[in-house]
């Protein structure tokens, strides 16, 4: 999956061995232009990037500073696929959801640093193979709010490498 940022391209490589329906549920979004312009609305840093709210954080059509971060797609929640052997750290791309561990859409993160609470806890469904320094430029967000950014960047085109 390659996320075109403000300053370049992040190349993620998926990881269907870990999460095969999440990873199919990213693609189908991708493929779909769902998350063309959506915004990186909670970036704490030292943390992590989090995006992908397609219901409300694209920034060219429905964005809604109250309630994105709540929304998800028009496609089923997913039941948890964590991992056991792999960690958060830096680089890695993990599914964002509520309390319910089933209820993982179509928001992640990237980990700006290690996270060991997280393991076991989040579904692992990629990792940034070149691009992580653009990553680290994405704005980030007020700690005292949680990492809600103020006039975010956003993801401005995302694609799947192999359907060029």
């Amino acid at each position: 999956m390659i996320i075109t940022l403000k300053d370049g391209d992040v190349t993620i490589a998926l990881r269907p061995d870990l999460a095969p329906k999440h990873v199919a549920q990213i693609k189908k979004l991708v493929r779909q232009g769902a998350y063309d312009d959506v915004a990186f609305h909670r970036v704490i840093d030292g943390f992590m990037a989090q995006t992908g709210d397609v219901k409300f954080g694209n920034m060219k059509k429905g964005f809604s500073a109250e309630a994105v971060g709540t929304g998800g797609s028009d496609l089923p929640d997913l039941p948890a696929e964590f991992s056991q052997t792999e960690h958060y750290k830096r680089g890695v791309v993990g599914m964002a959801r509520s309390q319910d561990p089933n209820s993982a859409n179509s928001q992640f993160f990237i980990m700006f640093a290690p996270a060991p609470p997280l393991d076991g806890q989040y579904t692992i469904v990629g990792n940034v193979v070149s691009g992580m320094e653009l990553v680290d430029h994405i704005k980030k967000g007020d700690e005292a709010d949680n990492g809600t950014v103020t006039d975010p960047d956003r993801m401005i085109k995302v694609r799947i490498a192999a359907d060029k």
